[in-house]
């Protein structure tokens, strides 16, 4: 991708989890096209692209209108987050420029949080585990909105809790439901595609980089 200029300022950053701090999307695809196959169903790339920053109840709706309403969808989630759980257990992967888009905020004093679509257990668990759990200064998860991404409550959540008005916020993000979701919060919107890539449409609503270090070269003016 071509160079990015400078972004606009801002003193507080919220980052999505899946697939943009942590590097799980993969494993999890995987896994759902596993779950799938031994439920007696066939998952596809369409199908998966819609599920992707998808809360529970979204991820729900797709596999219904996909499959009908006779898909397992309780017995579907429950044996994803199963093995999921299970190969989380150890080690949890981290996306390329997380340490040094992180350390770079501590040195400059700037707050992040993390706004995910994912249950407090899963989200709080994952990062605990990645070892980056304490360099946030909240966590909002699934269990702590009514309405998931992409509606903006998430990202307002963050934005009201790290006590800074949204349009001064930068959110980092890897869907297109969360890039929905942090627009319409009235954030600075930024993407860094992990699994799905942008449509116009969602690129008319951030700016899209190809790596963290490309975000942390525009947002700072350092090398990426």
């Amino acid at each position: 991708m071509p160079p990015k200029s400078a972004l606009d300022p801002f003193i507080a950053v919220v980052f999505d989890m899946d697939g943009t701090l942590l590097d799980t999307e993969l494993v999890f695809k995987q896994i759902v096209w596993d779950v799938s196959r031994d439920l007696g169903f066939t998952m596809t790339d369409e199908v998966h692209g819609r599920m992707v920053g998808s809360s529970h109840e979204a991820s729900n709706r797709v596999l219904v209108e996909a499959y009908g309403v006779s898909f397992p969808y309780e017995l579907f989630n429950e044996e994803c987050h199963r093995l999921m759980r299970a190969r989380m257990a150890e080690a949890v992967p981290i996306k390329p420029g997380v340490p040094e888009f992180l350390d770079e905020l501590r040195a400059r004093r700037i707050p992040a949080a993390v706004a995910t679509s994912s249950r407090a257990v899963h989200a709080l668990g994952h990062l605990g585990t990645a070892g980056l759990l304490d360099l946030f200064a909240t966590v909002v998860t699934r269990d702590d909105v009514t309405h998931p991404k992409p509606h903006p409550e998430p990202y307002l959540t963050a934005a009201r809790r790290l006590q800074v008005p949204p349009g001064a916020c930068l959110a980092v993000e890897d869907s297109h439901s969360g890039v929905r979701a942090a627009h319409a919060a009235g954030l600075q919107t930024v993407m860094v595609p992990d699994l799905v890539p942008p449509t116009p449409e969602i690129a008319e609503l951030c700016r899209v980089f190809d790596s963290l270090d490309a975000v942390r070269a525009a947002a700072f003016g350092v090398p990426a």
